[in-house]
């Protein structure tokens, strides 16, 4: 049963003249102090989260984005801030890019921020899907099989810093220690200062292909889904729930796994429609071109795959794969129900703040789903 609720911003800043017929994304730009806002926003969001009882507030890491849509370039060092300015809010990283880093460096900086915030910071890791991004920090992400491969080796690395007091790693990309003398001995082994105070390190993943279950299940990282349709999300949460089993770790179905959806309160479904379907196409304006549309047709089809749509979707078809829900307070409640009760593990939900919805009006949304719809959920 859902018992947390949190919160996913990915950074843009309040984009104007939005929609289909709005400005094209690529063509967006705007000025250092527009492309700062975001950080003040994320700070009178993660207020108001910490304020009414919600769990955790993620954020996303990009890079070079003039264009508005996602202005985050270090997660660690935002969630630090973001730390001192509430109480008990949870801030996770969704997610840090991991080929952009050196994983000893991403290791010690995760380490300091757990310390510092007794543990209010959650790790969280990805591969990343930008070539303006990955690529220009000098790592491969056109190249999925070098990208996957380095991603592996970091990953690695990094869980010897948080996980051993002494290592070593002697691999294709990294050497550490290297074979060098240090005040009259020869290193064999490091250890990473500071390490984490809180461990096993909690680590999420996003749920990106088959082989990224697989991989995610050995490791035991948690799963993140977001604005996936029914029949995606019910594909993808059991092979995860499958493949954890296969490495000896029985789960319930859902356990371990957020679910994050589109949402929109009104008075009417209709009402809630038409206030959210501009921020609703302006978030596939930019996304759809990188394969974020997660929905299926009717034969099970995932778009964009041989005989099924390929076409940017609409609120209309969101609505349909319950991957968004728009109306009143009870029509939400009974949406985000309808999915919880395939899954008795799922005890985390995250609402999921469209690209192009002002931050005043978003957080007027959370206020009322902190009061309407978050009760519905708090049993016993």
């Amino acid at each position: 049963m859902i018992k947390r609720f949190h919160v996913l911003y990915v950074g843009q800043t309040e984009l104007e003249n939005i929609g289909l017929q709005g400005t094209p994304a690529d063509a967006r730009r705007y000025g250092n102090d527009r492309l700062s806002e975001p950080f003040w926003s994320a700070r009178d969001v993660a207020q108001l989260m910490d304020d009414l009882g919600y769990y955790a507030l993620w954020t996303a890491e990009h890079h070079f984005q003039r264009e508005g849509y996602e202005c985050f370039p270090n997660l660690i060092q935002l969630s630090l801030w973001l730390a001192t300015q509430t109480r008990r809010l949870k801030l996770g990283c969704a997610f840090n890019v991991i080929p952009m880093w050196h994983p000893i460096r991403m290791a010690e900086d995760y380490a300091m921020a757990d310390i510092v915030t007794d543990g209010r910071v959650i790790m969280g890791v990805g591969r990343g899907y930008h070539s303006r991004e990955v690529e220009t920090f000098g790592a491969p992400v056109i190249d999925q099989a070098a990208n996957r491969e380095l991603f592996e080796e970091q990953i690695e690395v990094m869980l010897k810093c948080f996980n051993e007091e002494a290592w070593s790693h002697h691999g294709k990309h990294y050497d550490c220690p290297p074979a060098v003398d240090y005040r009259g001995y020869q290193l064999t082994d490091i250890t990473c200062v500071p390490r984490p105070k809180h461990l096993p390190v909690e680590i999420w993943m996003p749920i990106a292909s088959s082989k990224s279950i697989d991989y995610m299940a050995s490791k035991d990282f948690k799963a993140m889904v977001t604005l996936n349709g029914e029949k995606i999300l019910d594909d993808v949460v059991k092979a995860y729930r499958d493949a954890c089993a296969k490495y000896g770790r029985v789960k319930q179905l859902g356990e371990d796994v957020i679910w994050g959806a589109g949402l929109y309160l009104a008075d009417t479904p209709e009402e809630a429609k038409r206030r959210v379907e501009p921020s609703h196409d302006e978030r596939y304006k930019w996304f759809a071109p990188f394969g974020f549309v997660r929905y299926a047709d009717e034969q099970g089809r995932t778009w964009g795959t041989p005989g099924a749509p390929a076409r940017v979707p609409s609120l209309a078809d969101g609505i349909l794969q319950k991957a968004w829900f728009c109306g009143p307070p009870a029509h939400v409640i009974d949406g985000i129900k309808s999915i919880e009760a395939k899954y008795p593990g799922l005890e985390d939900f995250m609402v999921h703040w469209a690209e192009g919805l002002p931050p005043r009006e978003f957080m007027d949304q959370l206020r009322w789903f902190a009061r309407d719809v978050m009760p519905a959920f708090q049993r016993g």
